[in-house]
């Protein structure tokens, strides 16, 4: 059986997740495992069209397609993701329909489903069969069960194919909206009220919906606002998952991308970030500056700030995409994730009084300083990082240990004493029948009871 790996890490040969497909090289030697390294060479692959559609050839042959990455902030690398955009703009969507596809990932389980949802999506896409996916640990092939997961993992991708299984498709092809947005101009201008604002683009036409949203936001505004185009700031690349950033934030890549985060969007009140859907992500442009931002590591860089989105596109047929977005507001930065405007409504009346209400939020969310608690998705998100920055991690990520250990986020709860002296004493009483019926029986009153106590405060 020929199977074409898809290494999507930009490390090459010294990915973490490429040892797993060396694992089941040896383990199935029987199969041919043949390895093309698209996101360390998507340079090459961009420019030589040779280059490209030797990977595509040997598709053709593959009787199925392993995409092996890393994940790289709440999804797959930006060069992963530039490769599949060529996929679709060179009209080769035809090599990939009805081959097997599994997704094999490691990481340390922060946000891998989203990761794993946006590849689905793009198997789904190119007509392929989703066989299985499978999401590592980085150091879980040392770990002997979670070898044999894998073999496991690698013999239902093996069985699929030969039976020629079937499997339901779970992301729905996307149907783009016919909306033409002619915006008015506003009755009224809002003060920014002394906050500056900026808003991150990756394709400012000023013809497309997006550039037209652009503009009515812009127009919303007393003061002038900055409009920053992604692609006129010089950028080499994507992330080079060197890890060096680790021990001080100091990103490797000579070019002009951390002066321009630290400067021009680090020290921004509100931010706006506004892009076009492009299959189950925004642009690997996008997805370039997300990637590369990350030499704040685990840090909440935008701690504090109003960030919103303007998309245009299907959004709402893609839910993957709205949690990553949300999760890249919240999870990661600790800012407050204010709002998304998409293009989806009924004219382009609707979409100027969205506009309109979204400008005048966030400026009134920045005024209150106004940040929402974290629901599941950042409590969780931080606890992952939390116990692996205090753990294996550390000795790595020293700039995000420095600052965890600053700003409390080291928030074990065994460091409530409180809970400490407490918790087995209450256990111990509740051993004793009696006391036992009693506790529970008075449990629901006792919590709300100083709950209320608190909400009828006049203070």
């Amino acid at each position: 059986m020929k199977i074409t790996v898809l290494n999507g890490s930009p490390k090459g040969e010294l990915s973490i997740t490429l040892q797993y497909v060396h694992f089941l090289q040896n383990k199935f030697s029987q199969h041919e495992l043949k390895v093309f390294h698209v996101s360390q060479r998507i340079k090459k692959i961009e420019e030589d069209e040779k280059a490209f559609r030797e990977i595509i050839e040997e598709i053709r042959s593959s009787d199925g397609i392993l995409w092996a990455f890393g994940v790289f902030v709440l999804a797959a690398p930006s060069q992963y993701m530039r490769f599949v955009e060529l996929i679709f703009e060179r009209g080769v969507e035809d090599a990939f329909k009805g081959k097997y596809a599994a997704v094999l990932t490691s990481s340390i389980h922060f946000f891998d489903h989203t990761a794993h949802n946006y590849m689905r999506a793009v198997c789904e896409d190119l007509n392929m069969i989703y066989a299985d996916g499978l999401s590592l640990y980085l150091q879980d092939l040392t770990d002997k069960s979670r070898r044999e997961d894998l073999i496991a993992f690698a013999e239902n991708f093996f069985e699929a194919i030969e039976k020629r299984f079937t499997t339901a498709r779970l992301f729905k092809p996307l149907t783009f909206i016919n909306l033409v947005y002619e915006p008015s101009l506003p009755k009224k201008k809002i003060s920014t009220k002394g906050r500056n604002v900026v808003v991150l683009t990756d394709a400012f036409d000023s013809n497309s919906n997006l550039g037209k949203m652009i503009n009515r936001f812009k127009q919303s505004f007393a003061e002038e606002i900055e409009v920053i185009d992604l692609n006129e700031i010089n950028i080499r690349g994507g992330c080079l998952g060197c890890m060096r950033c680790g021990y001080d934030y100091k990103c490797v890549q000579k070019d002009g991308f951390t002066d321009f985060y630290n400067s021009r969007v680090v020290t921004t009140d509100i931010i706006v970030f506004a892009g076009e859907v492009r299959g189950p992500y925004l642009s690997s442009k996008w997805k370039e500056f997300y990637d590369r931002a990350f030499f704040w590591n685990h840090t909440p860089s935008l701690a504090g700030k109003q960030l919103g989105y303007i998309i245009s596109g299907p959004l709402s047929r893609t839910q993957n995409l709205i949690q990553i977005l949300e999760a890249s507001s919240t999870t990661r930065q600790d800012a407050n994730h204010a709002d998304i405007v998409t293009d989806e409504c009924g004219n382009s009346a609707d979409l100027d009084a969205l506009l309109q209400s979204f400008a005048e939020r966030l400026v009134s969310f920045a005024e209150k300083e106004y940040v929402r608690p974290q629901n599941f998705l950042g409590v969780g998100g931080h606890k992952v990082f939390r116990d692996n920055i205090w753990g294996r991690l550390r000795m790595i990520w020293q700039a995000d240990h420095r600052y965890y250990k600053k700003h409390g986020k080291y928030d074990f709860p065994q460091k409530e004493l409180k809970l400490w002296i407490a918790n087995p004493i209450m256990m111990a009483l509740t051993k004793i029948p009696m006391f036992r019926k009693k506790f529970y029986a008075n449990l629901t009153k006792f919590s709300s009871g100083r709950l209320k106590k608190i909400a009828e405060r006049k203070d």
